[in-house]
């Protein structure tokens, strides 16, 4: 689960007033920080990441903490539960994040963002990736970490955004040595977003969709050498589907609301209808739908489905 955030506070520099003889009093007026700090907490239904359950379907329970200066730039830092049959060993995602958002001054309501984003899975890696049924041997004994890093940019113009990311290492670890024709660095993902306000004051309208491409797939001859008997074995990409390509389509509509409990604000809560459109391999017949944890499980990871959300932001 993920640890509780510490709240911190970012004060502002208030002047001292100074009296002068035969001079009348002046007090000066406070001066605001350039920084600014908040901090949040929540819980969604299902913590879908690009369209595909990363809790197997399940609750999740999430925080974060954003550093932002009146220059554009940020900083933050994520943290929410995770699935170690998607990511063995890993109960726990971490993203650390910074970039720089600006404005076009000479258009209204256009704007622009850059930024790096690291995805962490602490204990997780492809070594821990079990033969089904056999929790005690490693399909990909040479294989590296689930950690993945990218850069992204982006534009907006009132409520409409688009952004592309593109990864600078393998995509989650994914290389010749855990079964994949070639490294997956250079793995894009675009998409498109709109946060559309309705009548109903704090009731926004939500609409997204994103194309995920893999600079690679799985490679149908690749065979593991850890399994008894040396390279005899069957190989860890077997799926009932045979489907060897993880891209996709994936897609997200629904409501956000703003509201306030007992006066306090800062409070949201949501409904969507998300999913992604690739169930040869996302589904429970296929490979990024099987668990990787030595178990016969299998889900459909990208399955359309209603997740609510519900968090507050301090």
């Amino acid at each position: 689960m993920v640890k509780s955030l510490i709240s911190l506070a970012v004060l502002g520099t208030l002047a001292t007033p100074a009296v002068f003889a035969g001079e009348t009093v002046k007090t000066e007026t406070k001066e605001e920080s350039n920084w600014s700090l908040t901090t949040n907490m929540g819980f969604v239904s299902d913590y879908r990441a690009r369209g595909v359950s990363q809790t197997w379907r399940k609750a999740a329970v999430q925080g974060g903490l954003d550093l932002t200066h009146s220059s554009g730039f940020y900083a933050g830092a994520f943290g929410s539960n995770v699935t170690p049959n998607t990511y063995p060993n890993a109960n726990v995602e971490l993203d650390l994040y910074a970039g720089y958002n600006g404005e076009v001054t000479a258009v209204e309501g256009l704007g622009y963002t850059a930024g790096v984003i690291g995805y962490f899975y602490p204990g997780g890696s492809w070594e821990k990736y079990k033969v089904a049924g056999q929790t005690d041997l490693s399909q990909t004994p040479q294989g590296g970490r689930w950690d993945t890093y990218e850069a992204n940019a982006g534009i907006s113009y009132k409520w409409l955004s688009a952004k592309a990311s593109v990864t600078l290492g393998d995509w989650y670890g994914a290389e010749q040595n855990t079964g994949w024709t070639k490294s997956t660095k250079g793995t894009t993902y675009l998409e498109l977003n709109a946060a559309i306000p309705t009548p109903l004051d704090g009731l926004t309208l939500i609409g997204h969709v994103g194309r995920l491409n893999v600079n690679g797939q799985l490679d149908a001859r690749y065979m593991s050498t850890n399994l008894p008997g040396g390279s005899a074995g069957t190989t860890p990409n077997d799926s009932i589907s045979d489907a060897l390509n993880p891209d996709y389509t994936d897609y997200k509509v629904g409501l956000s609301y703003a509201f306030k409990v007992l006066n306090a604000d800062g409070w949201n809560a949501g409904l969507y209808y998300i999913g992604n459109n690739n169930d040869n391999y996302w589904g429970n017949r296929g490979y990024g739908g099987a668990s990787f944890a030595g178990s016969n499980e299998a889900k459909n990871l990208n399955k359309d489905a209603a997740v609510f959300t519900l968090g507050r932001t301090f």
